[in-house]
């Protein structure tokens, strides 16, 4: 039998007085990240939307409460042989510093397409980090070889009793803020986020519904409650890295399929226009996984609820960023790309300006190329990207350039 399935054998796998014992062991060096109401997710979906930001957690991620819990149960013995884990990222930050505040030696195991942002700052707080594989499953083969190796002492990102019940603690700073909370959204990568999260607030108050989401590329915990048994994705596709699990947890599943009421998938043009909507409105920046919970709104069914979305991570580089801020530009129509054909005649390119200027387009970039044109000695293609304030805006400014005889070909 599974070590950690037979602690607790006669009862549930995990209880409220485990998550209550978690948040007295990481009370002192945890962050109580107050919820944030959001004016512009509740104006858009009909229910009130709060924000539960653990982006603002010490590592930017919800992951060191479970690694602080863990941890701080390990015995001197166990201690002393040293830590191993296998991490995306955020438990790899979470372990490393967990570690080094108690002076333990840390060896991480993350995938080779880790975000260089993440494995800097997890050798930062003093981790041994080994770069193995291209998604999760591979590094922890790794560091279950590394473990067996050196005796290390393996630090589960999810699928572990006392990682759950640290993250659980995440609820119960929820109802003390929000008593008569009706919804919590949760990310889910392995599920030992929301593992903890529902045992705890179901136990507090059954009524609360806990909907779980996933990227439609790493979508195993949705497969496996679906279906009502664990069941591997056959493949990972997706941008949200930290929750790129093909193996989801079995005792996280056992958790799930009876303390979740369902699990949603999101794609990952709605990741990142989640992120881009969550910085613009509220000036917090989130990892495309950290943003699952708000980009799953839509995708509620019922209106006039106080829901609360887990933004789980925070942990992302600055290149991605400017490239998901693009992608959500263009989504939100505050940015147009289009080309047309213009005669190669003197005040062509002045008629283009002065429809834009009338319409209110501000001009980004333009690029007046005789070479682009098929016909180039009687055309040239002049290629051009606005600034335009939402969708309405854009058809609009197509309108008029169509009604002035220009042929519109969108870029973007």
């Amino acid at each position: 039998m599974n070590k950690n399935l037979a602690l607790h054998e006669e009862e549930d796998y995990l209880t409220l007085n485990d998550v209550l014992e978690a948040r007295e062991r990481i009370r002192d060096i945890c962050v109580y990240t107050k919820l944030i109401y959001s004016t512009e997710y509740s104006k858009e979906g009909g229910n009130e939307i709060y924000i539960k930001p653990e982006n603002l957690q010490l590592t930017g991620a919800f992951k060191i409460r479970g690694a602080l819990n863990k941890i701080g149960k390990l015995s001197d013995e166990k201690r002393k042989k040293g830590l191993i884990s296998a991490s995306a990222g955020n438990h790899a930050q979470g372990v490393a510093y967990a570690a080094n505040k108690l002076g333990i030696e840390a060896t991480i195991v993350m995938p080779e397409t880790t975000p260089l942002i993440k494995v800097q700052a997890t050798k930062s707080y003093g981790a041994n980090v080994v770069l193995k594989g291209n998604v999760y499953d591979e590094a922890y083969d790794e560091a279950k070889r590394l473990e067996k190796e050196n005796g290390y002492t393996f630090v589960h990102p999810f699928n572990d009793v006392d990682v759950m019940a640290g993250q659980g603690t995440i609820a119960l700073e929820i109802i003390e803020e929000l008593k008569d909370v009706d919804v919590i959204v949760v990310p889910i990568g392995g599920g030992g986020l929301i593992s903890g999260i529902s045992v705890a607030a179901k136990a507090i108050n059954p009524n609360i519904k806990i909907i779980g989401v996933q990227a439609e590329g790493a979508n195993s915990m949705k497969l496996s409650f679906d279906s009502g048994k664990l069941t591997f994705a056959e493949g990972i596709d997706t941008i949200a890295d930290g929750a790129a699990v093909r193996k989801p947890g079995d005792i996280a599943f056992e958790v799930i399929k009876t303390h979740v009421d369902e699990i949603v998938t999101v794609s990952d043009k709605e990741l990142m226009e989640a992120v881009y909507i969550l910085l613009e409105k509220h000036k917090l920046v989130a990892e495309t996984t950290g943003a699952m919970s708000l980009a799953a709104l839509k995708k509620l069914d019922f209106k006039g609820k106080k829901v609360v979305c887990l933004i789980s991570g925070g942990n992302i580089d600055v290149v991605t960023m400017a490239a998901l801020l693009n992608n959500g530009l263009v989504s939100r129509g505050r940015m147009f790309c289009f080309s047309v054909k213009l005669q190669d005649t003197p005040g062509q390119l002045l008629q283009i300006a002065k429809i834009l200027s009338e319409q209110g387009a501000n001009v980004i970039k333009l690029d007046h190329n005789q070479f682009k044109a098929i016909d180039r000695l009687k055309h040239v293609m002049l290629e051009v990207t606005v600034e335009t304030n939402g969708n309405d805006h854009i058809e609009q400014i197509v309108k008029a350039l169509n009604i002035s005889g220009y042929n519109v070909e969108r870029v973007y």
